[in-house]
């Protein structure tokens, strides 16, 4: 059982257009996440219970993580980059590749070996209320990694239509990859390309090459967005009612029904057990009885 027996879907705080990027900042106890239409970013506290706005004009920022000193890494549809923001101080990480600019990076993670990892689908150039106006500067949607140690930018999954939510197994061995192909940005699509809205797999060599690309789930219904993997290795997805649940074989084993269409979630809470939930208008959470995967790989390397 991944929900605990007496856990019940509560909501937190609402007020929010689109919420989404949520990331859990354990010194505050807060839940820092995005609502991007507004173009603000807003921190809920676990201990008063009050929702708060972090800040405003922050470029349609949408997912975020944790980088490896604690600082938070964060996707700017506005700035077409992934930026840090570190004691108040908010600087790009890295905007482009190949001498062009990204569309609108997405969602991020961060790998055991510090690289950084992020999709770039073309929302926030192609939908009014989710950045500004722009061009597909090197044609197409692709996931990135960023190597901080000598500034690399490669490009390691190019097969997905429309990528969107990536997490790794526990021992990042495989990568998933969410497609929101089924739901373009201009909201026209083009039978020609292949997009959908499932969630491919990947084998990861070599901590950076990504090969074997296989469909590992069709989420229904609506499409997957934001995901995680817990400690188990299994896959926790939005979808259009409900967060769904999916063990390493691709079987559903649990799901959250939720009142509003899912864009995001992150465990948090002091034991890391708490799964947040943003979801269109509201923050949602519930108790579970896993941890991410990404907490329990922090807390065996020492804190890291």
């Amino acid at each position: 059982m991944l929900v605990e027996p007496d856990g019940v879907l509560e909501k937190v705080a609402s007020g929010t257009v689109w919420a989404e990027g949520p990331v859990w900042l354990a010194e505050s106890r807060t839940l820092r996440f995005s609502d991007i239409p507004n173009n603000r970013i807003l921190e809920f506290s676990e201990d008063s219970g009050e929702l708060r706005v972090h800040r405003e004009d922050v470029e349609f920022t949408n997912g975020r993580t944790l980088d490896l000193d604690g600082s938070v890494l964060q996707c700017s549809h506005g700035r077409r980059a992934v930026e840090r923001e570190r004691d108040g101080l908010v600087e790009v990480v890295v905007d482009r590749w190949a001498g062009v600019p990204f569309n609108s990076p997405n969602d991020v993670i961060v790998k055991s070996d510090g690289t950084i990892w992020f999709t770039d689908p073309s929302y926030g150039i192609r939908k009014p209320d989710e950045g500004h106006p722009g061009e597909l500067e090197y044609g197409d949607h692709f996931v990135f990694r960023f190597d901080p140690r000598d500034g690399s930018v490669t490009p390691v999954v190019i097969d997905v239509e429309m990528p969107n939510g990536l997490a790794f197994s526990p021992d990042e061995s495989l990568l998933y990859v969410a497609d929101s192909g089924v739901a373009p940005p201009n909201g026209v699509r083009d039978p020609n390309r292949p997009g959908g809205h499932s969630i491919h797999c990947y084998d990861v060599f070599d901590g950076r090459l990504c090969k074997n690309g296989r469909e590992f789930v069709e989420v229904n219904p609506g499409l997957p967005d934001g995901i995680r993997v817990d400690e188990t290795g299994n896959v926790w997805s939005s979808s259009g009612d409900s967060v769904q649940v999916f063990a390493p074989s691709g079987e559903r084993v649990e799901q959250v029904r939720v009142p509003e269409t899912v864009a995001n979630l992150c465990f948090g809470g002091d034991d890391g057990r708490t799964l947040y939930i943003t979801a269109t208008t509201s923050l949602y959470r519930i108790r579970t009885t896993v941890r991410d995967t990404v907490a329990v790989r922090r807390s065996s390397a020492g804190g890291r």
